[in-house]
């Protein structure tokens, strides 16, 4: 690795944490019914305060406008979202633990995951069907049961840390299951050091603004 590289790489981690210090528009909305046409479990970036964050809510907003009359809940995945990386395994337990609940009691409910930055990597273990090489089966939540991805309609995930990104941080390369692959959106912005080779570090708080929070809620919306 040239020295270029690692600081590249080190200004991209930089840009991890900065970045995503997004304060929400506004609190978390609870399910509009107990058992709602749309659930979005959406698991925020590192360090946004607990519940949606800015970009989260964004997102759920688009998504809201985007399917009319439908009542939409909403579910902010519950964990640090913290530099501590490792605890990011809190937070796949707790969407686990809330999707296979949601499959049960509210089965004609149309789930969609979301996630960014960190929040996206929680949200792409969630779906993964195998737990990742290298990591110790009894220190990370089973994979979810396969027919629970019957409940999920689409997965949409926003500047997904790369495997550089992962290696870098000693965590395994975020893979999205085979059950849900065909029905996710993953969006990178132009430049984002997060989830591409590029160097523009605002770029990792760009998704709003350059139209792609919209983007993702449009496919959202295509499949609920």
């Amino acid at each position: 690795m040239t020295a270029r590289h690692l600081a590249r790489l080190t200004g991209a981690a930089i840009a991890f944490v900065t970045g995503a210090l997004v304060v929400p528009t506004g609190a978390p909305t609870a399910s509009a019914a107990p058992c709602p046409d749309v659930e979005v479990v959406f698991a925020r970036g590192t360090f946004a305060p607990q519940g949606l964050g800015g970009i989260g809510q964004e997102f759920v907003d688009a998504v809201r406008a985007k399917t009319g009359a439908k009542s939409v809940g909403v579910y902010a995945v519950v964990y640090p979202a913290s530099t501590n990386f490792p605890t990011a395994v809190d937070g796949i337990r707790d969407a686990a633990n809330h999707i296979e609940s949601m499959a049960t009691t509210c089965p004609d409910t149309k789930m969609v995951l979301g996630g960014y930055s960190q929040g996206a990597a929680v949200i792409g273990f969630t779906t993964a069907n195998v737990v990742p090489g290298g990591v110790d089966p009894n220190e990370v939540p089973k994979p979810m049961p396969a027919d629970v991805a019957d409940h999920v309609a689409a997965v949409a995930l926003l500047g997904t840390p790369d495997t550089k990104f992962m290696d870098m941080i000693g965590q395994p390369p975020v893979t999205i299951g085979p059950l849900y692959a065909g029905k996710t959106i993953q969006l990178c912005a132009p430049g984002d050091p997060i989830c591409s080779d590029g160097d523009d570090g605002a770029a990792h708080t760009s998704y709003t603004k350059i139209g792609l929070t919209d983007q993702a809620a449009a496919f959202v919306a295509s499949r609920v």
